[in-house]
C-alpha cells in the first residue's frame, strides 16, 4: 500500500498550522463578501484580525439546523435555495447541485476533487489505473459524486454502481473484476453474503472505502475473513472530507484543508485535547464557505500524530450525536442553557444534566465539577439552583463533584427516563 498521496500529509504541523492560519483571514473576507448570509453573520467581524484558533473560537458556530432554518427562510421569499450561503450561483461555476434531509441544498463546484475524497481513496490502498466500484447514491444526496470526483482525481475509472440491485451488483463485480469497493459498509456485508449465496467468487475485491454508517471493529474483521481490506472515512455534504482512516487504524487523520475544532456541545468553547465535543469544522472551500460549521457530531482529538507519519490532527472518529435537547415537564432544555449556567460560576468546570423518573413525572439533577472548597459549597448548591430556575423556568437538584468525576462522553443533557 502507499504510504501518502501527496507531501501534504507528512508536513512539519507547525508549518501546516501556519499554512491553515494564513489562509483563514482571506477565507473570511471572501465568504464575507460573496456570501451573503455570512456578510450578515460576521459583520461586525474584520477578518485581518482572524489570524489564531483563539480568535476563530470568537467567532459564532453556525449548526446545521441554523443553515436548514436560512436555507428555509430564504426559499419561502424567493431567495437563494442556499440561503446565502454559497459564494457561486447556477451555470458554469456549478455544475451540479444536492439535496440532504431537510430538505439541504448543497452546490458541488467546478474543480477537479470539488469533495476532497481522493486523499481518502488513496488512504484505502487504491491506486491509479484501478477500476472501483462505487455504490453510493448517484441522486439527490452528493455520495457517489464525492466518490467518484475523488476516485477520478487519483487516476481510477469508477463503475457507478449505486445502490440496490444486489444480484447486479454481484454480476458486474465478477465480470468487470474492480479492485475495490467504495459505499456503506452493511452493503459491501450484502453483496458479499449474494455472492457466497450465488456461488460467485469475487477475486478482485481485496480493499474498500467505507462511510455513511457505523463501522465496527467486528465488522470490519468480519470483511477482512473474506479478503476485503476495508477503511473508513468521515465526510459530510456540507463541507466533503473531513477526515480518513489510515492502515495504522488509530483514529482518523484530519484532512489538509479543513480546520478542526472540538466544542463544548451547545456552545462554541473549545474543550481541552481528549475530550468528547461536538465536532466544527471551518471549511477553506471558495465555493461553499462554511466558517466554524457544527456537524452535530460528537468526536474527540487523538494525542500524537498516526504511526503512517501522516502529522495531521487525528479525531476518533464518529462517537454520537452532540444535539441533546429533550423536553421535561412541557419545556424545551437545551444544552446551551447548561452551558450558560456553567458560565456563572467560576468555580464550576464541567457540569451534566441527567434527567430521570418518567414522562410526565420528571425531575433534573445537575452534576456539576467544581473545584470550590467545602466550606462554600452549600451556597454554591443554592445559587447554581436558583441560575438553573432563572434560565430553564425548572427546577432541579444540584450535586457537586470533584473534577474530572464526569464521563468524558460528551453529553451534556443525559435523559435516563424510563419510556415504557
Amino acid at each position: 500500500m502507499k504510504t501518502h498521496m501527496d507531501a501534504l500529509e507528512a508536513r512539519d504541523p507547525a508549518a501546516r498550522e501556519a499554512a491553515l492560519l494564513a489562509a483563514l483571514p482571506g477565507q473570511i473576507a471572501h465568504a464575507q463578501q460573496n456570501a451573503p448570509a455570512f456578510a450578515d453573520i460576521l459583520k461586525n467581524v474584520n477578518a485581518a484580525d482572524i489570524t489564531s484558533r483563539a480568535a476563530l473560537a470568537k467567532l459564532p458556530v453556525i449548526r446545521k439546523y441554523e443553515l436548514l432554518e436560512k436555507q428555509k427562510a430564504s426559499r419561502a421569499v424567493g431567495g437563494s435555495v442556499f440561503g446565502g450561503f454559497s459564494a457561486v450561483s447556477y451555470g458554469q461555476q456549478m455544475p451540479r447541485v444536492f439535496s440532504s434531509p431537510g430538505p439541504l441544498y448543497e452546490p458541488e463546484g467546478l474543480r477537479p476533487d470539488y469533495w476532497r475524497m481522493a486523499r481518502a481513496i488513496s488512504a484505502a490502498g487504491f491506486e491509479p489505473g484501478e477500476l472501483i466500484h462505487n455504490c453510493f447514491s448517484y441522486h439527490f444526496t452528493p455520495a457517489g459524486s464525492m466518490m467518484e470526483t475523488g476516485a477520478h482525481a487519483l487516476g481510477c475509472t469508477v463503475f457507478p454502481g449505486g445502490i440496490g440491485q444486489t444480484e447486479q451488483q454481484v454480476q458486474s463485480m465478477a465480470e468487470l473484476q474492480p479492485a475495490g469497493y467504495i459505499g456503506t459498509p452493511s452493503f459491501l456485508k450484502i453483496i458479499l453474503e449474494k455472492a457466497a449465496e450465488m456461488g460467485v467468487a469475487l477475486p478482485s475485491v481485496k480493499k474498500a472505502l467505507v462511510s455513511g454508517e457505523a463501522f465496527p471493529p467486528s465488522l470490519r474483521d468480519w470483511m477482512l475473513e473474506r479478503g476485503v481490506n476495508a477503511f473508513q472515512c468521515y465526510a459530510t455534504a456540507d463541507v466533503g472530507l473531513i477526515a480518513y482512516e489510515t492502515s495504522a487504524r488509530q483514529g482518523l487523520v484530519v484532512d489538509e484543508a479543513v480546520i478542526v475544532e472540538i466544542v463544548r456541545p451547545g456552545t462554541g468553547d473549545p474543550v481541552p485535547e481528549g475530550e468528547v465535543g461536538e465536532l466544527v469544522i471551518t471549511s477553506l472551500n471558495p465555493d461553499y464557505p462554511l466558517i466554524r460549521f457544527g456537524t452535530g457530531d460528537l468526536s474527540a482529538i487523538l494525542v500524537g500524530t498516526c504511526p503512517t507519519g501522516r502529522t495531521n490532527q487525528r479525531i476518533k472518529g464518529w462517537l454520537g450525536r452532540a444535539d441533546q435537547t429533550t423536553k421535561v415537564r412541557g419545556m424545551f432544555v437545551h444544552p446551551g442553557q447548561v452551558a450558560e449556567v456553567v458560565k456563572r460560576f467560576p468555580a464550576a468546570l464541567r457540569a451534566r444534566l441527567v434527567v430521570q423518573g418518567e414522562m410526565a413525572n420528571d425531575s433534573m439533577a445537575l452534576h456539576v465539577e467544581t473545584t470550590a472548597a467545602s466550606g462554600a459549597e452549600a451556597e454554591l448548591k443554592l445559587q447554581i439552583a436558583e441560575a438553573i430556575r432563572d434560565i430553564t423556568k425548572l427546577r432541579s437538584e444540584v450535586h457537586l463533584v470533584a473534577p474530572g468525576s464526569l464521563a468524558n462522553d460528551g453529553k451534556v443533557i443525559e435523559d435516563a427516563r424510563s419510556y415504557q
